[in-house]
């Protein structure tokens, strides 16, 4: 007989447990699935380039991101965003759940020479690691839209943990209509897969932040292969603020 129910953290690992492990891009065992995803380097996956975000860029350029300060990077993959920010002055903090990941990413950190401390985890398991707010700046280019509806709970509480009151959260998801899943949050539970990711609207997105400010949200730039930047317009891209009254954990 199984009661292993008590709180609300049994209930989101109960959930977790209705994608089948290796099935899809997030589950209990998804590092192996992103482990095969970066086994080949050379493939032409859009974000395996080494260039940070355009609007990422942009908004440091524009000033409505300031320089310098703690940044979180959220799903760093092979660390290109990182490592700019790094460039730009910031103490970097950079996680994935897959060792390939980590290991493409300090490998390129070291032929840079980028100060970056890159962590292999589950980011919604902070407590008692090195991965300790308050950080001024939490990116995601591309984790968001791989996690199941459920584990928006904890992504909302993860930024109330560590996002620091004034800081920002820099989003980059699959927009709808241009890239992802548009089936209802039921219907995935109901077929027990994420079909690649879940697309999003801005009103969603809105909704979802809702106790964020928005600063910016809009459309990636699509940018060209000879840019200095990585963009593709099937993306929404979102900055948001944290009141600067709001307390952070840490």
């Amino acid at each position: 007989m199984d009661r292993g129910i008590r709180g609300v953290d049994d209930v989101l690992r109960l959930m977790d447990e209705l994608f089948a492990p290796g099935a899809d891009r997030w589950t209990a065992g998804a590092a192996g699935w992103w482990d095969d995803f970066y086994a080949d380097r050379s493939r032409p996956v859009p974000f395996f380039v080494d260039k940070p975000d355009e609007n990422l860029v942009e908004w440091l350029d524009r000033g409505l991101i300031a320089p310098g300060g703690r940044a979180l990077d959220l799903g760093c993959g092979p660390g290109r965003n990182a490592r700019y920010l790094a460039s730009r002055g910031f103490s970097v903090d950079a996680v994935d759940l897959s060792p390939a990941a980590i290991a493409w990413a300090q490998d390129r950190a070291r032929g840079s020479g980028a100060a970056v401390r890159f962590h292999r985890g589950d980011a919604f398991a902070l407590a008692g690691t090195a991965l300790r707010g308050p950080y001024d700046l939490i990116h995601d280019s591309g984790c968001f839209h791989h996690l199941p509806p459920h584990r928006r709970i904890s992504y909302l509480a993860l930024l109330d943990d560590v996002l620091a009151p004034g800081g920002h959260l820099v989003l980059s998801c699959f927009a709808a209509g241009g890239m992802g899943s548009e089936l209802s949050d039921a219907d995935f539970y109901r077929e027990s897969r994420l079909h690649g990711g879940l697309a999003y609207t801005p009103e969603a997105l809105r909704w979802i932040f809702a106790g964020l400010t928005e600063v910016e949200l809009r459309r990636m730039h699509d940018e060209p292969a000879e840019s200095a930047c990585f963009g593709e317009d099937f993306l929404w891209t979102a900055l948001f603020r944290r009141d600067a009254g709001a307390a952070a954990d840490g």
